[in-house]
């Protein structure tokens, strides 16, 4: 059963054309290693024609694993979203309760994440445990090192 998954119109784009890159620029470049390899003789033993066989096999199933993603793929409208409560794509500003530090993150599909930009999956720990809630909520995340308490300061888009 395949997984549906949400992005925005920036992330799904960013996608196709890491996909299109694979299937033009990166499967011909695996064939041309195969039949370089090949012409340099025994292929029994040929240690540089089985290299880039399994490199074309491995490029192959990452194409495949990007088709199946791409296929599931939805784009979220956020200009439909309701803000009073902690979605995908929610700017979320939060309260360490422990320090009193306050971070704020955006919520976005597992492959869109980028820590050092903000961006959280919403399939991480502190991803599930904010969706839901709303502005005035702690969040209580369970963690590695036990659990955090998180409250709610601001939702937006």
């Amino acid at each position: 059963m395949s997984k549906v998954s949400y992005y925005t119109e920036e992330g799904l784009k960013k996608l196709r054309d890491e996909l299109n890159y694979l299937k033009d620029v990166e499967r011909p470049k695996a064939s041309q290693a195969i039949a370089d390899a090949r012409d340099k003789g025994d292929l029994s033993e040929n240690a540089e024609y089985d290299a880039a066989k399994e490199a074309q096999g491995m490029l192959e199933m990452k194409i495949s694993k990007m088709e199946e993603t791409l296929a599931n793929a939805r784009i979220i409208d956020e200009s439909q979203l309701d803000t009073s409560k902690v979605l995908a794509l929610s700017k979320v500003k939060i309260k360490n309760q422990t320090n009193s530090m306050e971070m704020t993150y955006i919520l976005v599909a597992e492959s869109e994440a980028n820590l050092a930009a903000g961006k959280i999956s919403v399939n991480s720990p502190i991803g599930k445990g904010l969706l839901g809630k709303s502005v005035g909520d702690v969040a209580e995340i369970q963690v590695p090192s036990g659990i955090m308490k998180f409250e709610i300061l601001e939702i937006s888009r």
